[in-house]
């Protein structure tokens, strides 16, 4: 008997995605409605899968505030993101403010990266430099703090 991938149900579709990597509500929403499967169906199976602990977006944000932290991005980009994925303001909030002088520490790391050899910057490398951090999700007061003392 072979396997055939689009016969499966939107439970066992959505258990092959978590077994990837862990997904929010949302994106599993997204995906399995993009395949076709009707509303019904499709909260069953993930109310099924939230119950069983199997969906959970609590520890999705966690592991993604972590994978996004270790690339160099700060707090406000990964709520951003996070927010865009359909995770809860409470869940956000809570995974990142637990974390307010490590994000200093991240910010630093990222400047470092960036601009390791360079010294004394003018004022419009100054503000070059400040524009990046904040591309990257740092709140001002962080960008300030790094600019003030990079190391």
């Amino acid at each position: 008997m072979s396997f055939d991938r689009n016969r499966l149900g939107a439970h066992e579709r959505a258990l092959a995605l978590l077994a990837r990597r862990e997904h929010s509500r949302r994106e599993l929403e997204q995906k399995l409605g993009g395949a076709g499967f009707d509303g019904k169906e499709l909260n069953a199976a993930l109310d099924r899968l939230e119950t069983e602990d199997l969906l959970n977006d609590a520890r999705y944000a966690e592991s993604f505030v972590r994978s996004r932290r270790e690339r160099g991005y700060g707090p406000l980009k990964i709520a951003y993101d996070l927010r865009r994925r359909g995770v809860s303001d409470h869940i956000v909030n809570n995974e990142l403010s637990n974390l307010p002088e490590e994000w200093l520490e991240v910010a630093r790391t990222q400047y470092q990266k960036r601009w390791a050899t360079r010294e004394n910057p003018d004022f419009r490398e100054k503000a070059r430099r400040a524009r990046y951090l904040a591309g990257r999700g740092f709140p001002e007061e962080i960008v300030r703090r790094v600019l003030r003392d990079p190391v």
